[in-house]
């Protein structure tokens, strides 16, 4: 279940319990801390390379929020990312919801995903589709 410490596309292994998810959450971030240590990074985190085609880019903000940019090849996915974040489908790419989700999120996700990625820059282009924080 760890990440890789490289840039490069890992293979999913499918999470069936929150304790997996948490497992999982934990490793990767863990690896991604070890990575960003030397390297000047922002809007890090991990893609989630979708089986069915597209990209869900996440990130964890410092005020305890989740980010999301689900790529429009990806948007078939938004009825089971609300549903297992908790959260109404927003009317932008970017999503918002708070980090305590975040198990349920990748749980629920994780039958969709074919391979994951760490990532060290992403945007999340804020300036073009900001949406508003969800609850």
């Amino acid at each position: 279940m760890r990440a890789s410490m490289s840039p490069k596309p890992v293979a999913w292994m499918h999470l069936l319990t929150p304790v997996e998810a948490e497992a999982w959450i934990d490793n990767f971030n863990r690896d991604l801390q070890q990575c960003i240590r030397n390297v000047n990074a922002g809007g890090y985190g991990v893609c989630f390379s979708l089986a069915e085609g597209g990209d869900i880019y996440l990130h964890t903000t410092s005020e305890g929020h989740a980010l999301l940019d689900v790529t429009p090849d990806a948007q078939w996915a938004a009825p089971v990312i609300a549903a297992a974040a908790n959260v109404p489908q927003p009317n932008a790419q970017i999503w918002h919801f708070p980090d305590a989700n975040l198990v349920q999120f990748v749980l629920g996700l994780s039958s969709l995903v074919a391979s994951t990625t760490m990532v060290l820059r992403h945007d999340f282009n804020r300036k073009q589709r900001r949406s508003a924080p969800e609850r």
